[in-house]
Formats: C-alpha cells, structure tokens, sequence
C-alpha cells in the first residue's frame, strides 16, 4: 500500500505541474523594450555643413595624350544654408598621380602631375527623408595644373612639355557640376557619395570634361528653429 500511495502521489505531483508553470508565467510579464530610433532627430534645418572625403579623378593631362591618368587626392567642401533648401559652397580639391606621356627619345615614362582646384557656388537640397538626402550643386572657379615637374630627360635637362604631349604649368577655369547622396548615421553625422563632372580650359584644346568622384564624412551643425 505504500508503493501505491507513493505512486499515486507522484503522478498527481506530474499532473499538477502545467498548472504551477502557467501561474508562474503569468506573474511574469517580459519587459517592454523601446526601439531604437537613431535617424529619429534627423532635421535639414542646420547653418552649417562639412564635408571631408578621399577623391578620384579620370584626367587626361595634354591636348595630344591618349593615355588617361587616374589621380586620387582629396575633397573638402563648406556650406552655408540660407534656407532648408539652398546653400552657398566653397570648395578645394587635389589631385595627383602618375600620367601616361607620348613616346619619346627623353626617356620620359609615367611622369607626375597633380591638380589643385578652388571653386564656389549654389547648392540645392533635393528629395530627403530620415535616412537619406540628396544635393546639387554648380561649382565654378580655378584649377592649378602642375604638368611640367618631372618633365627632364636623362641628362636632367628640362623637355617642353609639348614635346611629350602635356599641358603647360598654368591656372585655368574649372567647374564641378554634379551632386551628392548623403546616408545619415547620426543626426549630425551622414556618409556621402559625391560624383562630378569636371570642366577645364587649359586653352589647347577647350573646354573638356574628366569624370571624378569622392566619399568621405558630412557633419552638420547650428541650427536656426524658424527656417523655411
């Protein structure tokens, strides 16, 4: 009789276990847990905006090259914002690298050149949302083009550049037309994708366009609170 009592006790025990488990659970309610919302400040009200980048250009470096030279260099630009929608940007670019030359008795191969470009215009803010913002702009101003630095032949004697198809030392006009793609990852802070056209006279050949893009940082900062 006390095998059976025993029994019976433990499956009683077994049976009555869900009900124990389900009361527990019930006085035990998961905490609530507020999503994250990060972007949720995100506002295009600010006065102020930086941007800092690495940059790339596809530049040809003489009237008569066919060779293309690939520069990298950098990008910083500033804006003011009058408005939530037009700024005024100032802009300084450089450029440097390697250029292919013509073939010549020289011995003049891969020789340097650089770019340094100072440029101003409008800005204008296009579709944003929380996430993402959209810019174009109209830069115009000057570039620097050093072309003649490494231009000496085997006996160190300078060679016309000219001679191995390049552009002359000079400052000629330059113009950016293009735009940006800014990804926000803070309120004031947003990753930026920014591709141009770039337009220069150096005065052989006219006006040519060279393809150049940069990316980099944006920080955004001071705010007006009555602003259309």
């Amino acid at each position: 009789m006390k095998d059976v009592r025993k029994i019976v006790f433990i499956l009683a025990a077994i049976a009555l276990l869900p009900c124990f488990q389900n009361q527990a659970q019930a006085q035990y309610k998961q905490p609530v847990v507020a999503p994250s919302a990060p972007l949720s400040g995100v506002r295009y009200d600010n006065r102020w905006e930086v941007y800092g980048g690495f940059a790339y250009s596809r530049f040809t470096a003489g009237p008569q090259l066919v060779q293309g030279s690939n520069l990298g260099g950098f990008d910083v630009q500033g804006t003011r914002w009058f408005t939530t929608r037009l700024g005024l940007t100032g802009n300084v670019r450089g450029y440097y690298g390697t250029s292919g030359a013509q073939p010549n008795p020289y011995g003049i191969r891969g020789p340097f050149v650089s770019e340094t470009l100072f440029m101003g215009g409008p800005e204008y803010r296009g579709p944003s949302n929380q996430h993402v913002t959209t810019t174009f702009h109209a830069l115009f101003g000057g570039d620097h083009g050093n072309f003649e630095s490494a231009l000496y032949d085997q006996h160190g004697q300078k060679v016309p550049p000219l001679a191995v198809g390049f552009f002359s030392n000079q400052v000629a006009f330059a113009s950016a037309l293009g735009g940006s793609l800014d990804l926000n990852r803070s309120p004031k802070l947003a990753f930026r994708i920014s591709p141009d056209a770039i337009l220069t006279d150096f005065g052989s050949s006219g006006i040519k366009a060279d393809f150049a893009i940069s990316v980099g940082l944006v920080y955004r900062l001071g705010r007006d609170k009555v602003r259309r």
